[in-house]
């Protein structure tokens, strides 16, 4: 149940002046599975492979990050917070995003999770060691669930500046002199991944790993037809999570969106744009502030073209916060900040994009023509 304040004679819901207008209607997706078979507690790291690890490491250490292990295949990066590695490169023939891992909340939860699918614990390589259940989602990307051993400890953090409100004054006889460094990454905050079976995928999650939604978004005329995005959080119960651990949309390609990586604050977000700017990184887009979930946030591309997110003051809710709907729109994006670009929203025409889209129009998906046209219209408004 939503927490409701009253002030005065005023009733006000959680939900008020949260980030979308409207709740669900009658008969619409629940976000939230009865039974789940566990509930996952987090990201764990996500998994690429790459030819040039040593191009890789450049950019990693210039976007924040520091490295845990470096071998000749493999390169395992980490943030300041305690906990696992973030991210793992591993040598490959090509570029591309292999898939997410998330944590469990319990050793006994993998061998719950191995029996409902079929599955077996295995070991994991992560550093420090622990155990996976290995699993496949309706998009064909490879997910693990891991429980990992020896955590990896903090490491100094980045601190946030002193800042005078108003009166509230309580920086005197000093100045603000940030430095133009690297933004020091504290911990992987969510990823986002297009999918051409939308609907199933989304039960997937909810059902195997327990997760919840936070916002739907839907086509103009067509909500009759159902969500067309999530931002899905983890179900941590009374403790506040993440808005979106994992954010997913319908489109006519399957694959890696971006993923978002926290960091101080303000200052260290554009410090740190600032910095890679100075290297010759291109900015895929910001600064400026999101509705859903309500980051700030600047998107960078690396050089292998993946997109990368530094975020800052997200939205933290708790299991009592139910689902909210609101039409898709590039407006929709953003509170303040610049347009979104070209590139973010991924409207530039390409070879592979085209072959994408009549794959899509004619598989067995939840692609038709009338929701190709719908994300068309929802990219120009």
């Amino acid at each position: 149940m939503s927490e409701t304040r009253v002030h005065g004679t005023d009733a006000r819901t959680a939900h008020q002046d949260l980030h979308s207008e409207q709740g669900a209607l009658r008969g619409e997706h629940p976000g939230r599975a009865r039974n789940p078979v566990i509930k996952v507690a987090d990201l764990a790291w996500l998994e690429f492979e790459k030819p040039d690890l040593v191009r890789a490491e450049v950019f990693a250490r210039d976007f924040g990050f520091q490295v845990a292990v470096r071998t000749e295949s493999e390169l395992w990066l980490r943030g300041t917070f305690a906990g696992s590695p973030c991210m793992v490169i591993r040598r490959g023939r090509a570029s591309r995003f292999i898939g997410p891992a998330f944590r469990a909340a319990e050793w006994a939860d993998l061998d719950r999770l191995a029996r409902a699918t079929g599955s077996d614990v295995r070991d994991t390589d992560v550093p420090g060691g622990g155990k996976a259940v290995h699993l496949l989602d309706p998009s064909g990307f490879p997910v693990r669930v891991v429980h990992c051993g020896e955590q990896l400890p903090a490491l100094p953090e980045q601190q946030p500046l002193l800042l005078n409100f108003g009166t509230d004054r309580r920086r005197t006889n000093a100045t603000q002199r940030p430095p133009r460094e690297p933004s020091r990454i504290q911990r992987l905050g969510h990823v986002v991944l297009e999918t051409r079976v939308f609907g199933r995928a989304l039960d997937w999650y909810l059902d195997t790993l327990g997760m919840i939604v936070s916002d739907f978004l839907f086509l103009d005329g067509q909500r009759e037809r159902g969500p067309v995005m999530a931002f899905i959080r983890c179900d941590l119960g009374s403790v506040p999570a993440d808005h979106h651990t994992l954010a997913m949309h319908l489109g006519p390609g399957t694959g890696y969106v971006h993923s978002a990586y926290q960091v101080t604050d303000l200052d260290s977000i554009a410090a740190g744009g600032e910095y890679l700017k100075e290297r010759g990184y291109r900015r895929s887009w910001g600064i400026g502030r999101h509705i859903q979930g309500s980051q700030l946030f600047d998107y960078w591309r690396d050089t292998d073209r993946f997109m990368l997110e530094h975020f800052a003051d997200g939205d933290l809710f708790s299991r009592d916060v139910e689902p909210r709907w609101a039409p898709m729109s590039t407006s929709g994006l953003a509170q303040w900040g610049p347009p979104a670009t070209r590139d973010f929203l991924g409207a530039s025409p390409s070879p592979q994009r085209v072959r994408d889209v009549i794959q899509a129009l004619r598989g067995d998906n939840e692609m038709d023509p009338a929701r190709l046209l719908g994300l068309l219209k929802a990219a120009k408004s």
